[in-house]
């Protein structure tokens, strides 16, 4: 049985309301190492709702989201202004379908690990052209607000891992690890590697972090009853919410690893 205290909303909705916006030092950091202050073309693999790909909106000439799923794309269309330099497209990592050697930067923001990495990285290594950046970003999860916080959903977190491996219920995919730059250096693809840390801060009330949380794969199993929030732990996780955070917004540090390729 479904359980009723959690309220089900569309998910791409909660999605760009919940999660976080790229930090914009990683725009400046971009166009200095493609060496281009203004790029022709940049790439966001795996926009989804378009925030990681919205940043680019006043620093480039063209900026193309690629994003398998209609539900994000039409959020993410949603939001465009007429005059924007912003479109949104159907696609895949491995399959853009853009044209070779296109793209001054092309980013994917904490979705490299669903995509297939060896047809994803000699796609990519495709459509930039020669001294073009990749940038592969993922924030920490979740946010660093409070330590209790961070140890009951820890908590939560483990209890999940136990239940789907006994009850063989897995996710929709299990993807692949956050091995990024090591791949990109042993696809011989990059002249160059380089990874570092990037830190951001949002702000956000209990009802955001709630949201927050059920935008990654717990909902599936909340919301089609194979687990419950009590056995979860998430009741006591959301009442850590909103003791410790409450309905005023505060701030959230986020951290970014981000790995980067020189094609």
């Amino acid at each position: 049985m479904t359980d009723s205290s959690v309220v089900w909303v569309d998910e791409a909705s909660r999605y760009d309301q919940a999660r976080p916006t790229a930090p914009s030092v990683l725009v400046d950091l971009l166009t200095q190492l493609s060496h281009t202050p203004k790029p022709a073309l940049v790439v966001d693999l795996g926009c989804g709702t378009g925030r990681s790909t919205t940043i680019w909106a006043e620093r480039a000439e063209r900026v193309i989201g690629i994003e398998p799923s209609a539900d994000m794309r039409n959020v993410a269309i949603s939001k465009l202004a007429a005059d924007s330099c912003i479109s949104y497209r159907a696609g895949f990592g491995h399959q853009t379908s853009l044209d070779s050697s296109s793209a001054d930067i092309v980013t994917c923001a904490q979705a490299l690990h669903w995509m297939e990495p060896n047809s994803t990285l000699a796609e990519i290594a495709r459509i930039l052209r020669p001294g073009g950046v990749f940038a592969a970003y993922d924030y920490h999860w979740p946010p660093t607000i409070h330590w209790e916080l961070d140890q009951i959903f820890q908590q939560v977190a483990q209890r999940f891992e136990q239940l789907i491996e006994r009850r063989a219920t897995p996710a929709d995919h299990p993807g692949w690890d956050k091995q990024h730059r090591q791949r990109m250096q042993a696809s011989g693809l990059f002249q160059h590697t380089l990874e570092l840390t990037l830190h951001h801060c949002e702000y956000g009330d209990a009802q955001r972090f709630i949201d927050l949380i059920l935008s990654s794969g717990y909902h599936y199993h909340l919301k089609n009853g194979t687990l419950t929030e009590q056995e979860l732990g998430f009741d006591r996780l959301k009442q850590a919410a909103h003791d410790l955070i409450g309905p005023q917004p505060i701030a959230w540090y986020f951290s970014y690893q981000v790995c980067i390729g020189i094609r």
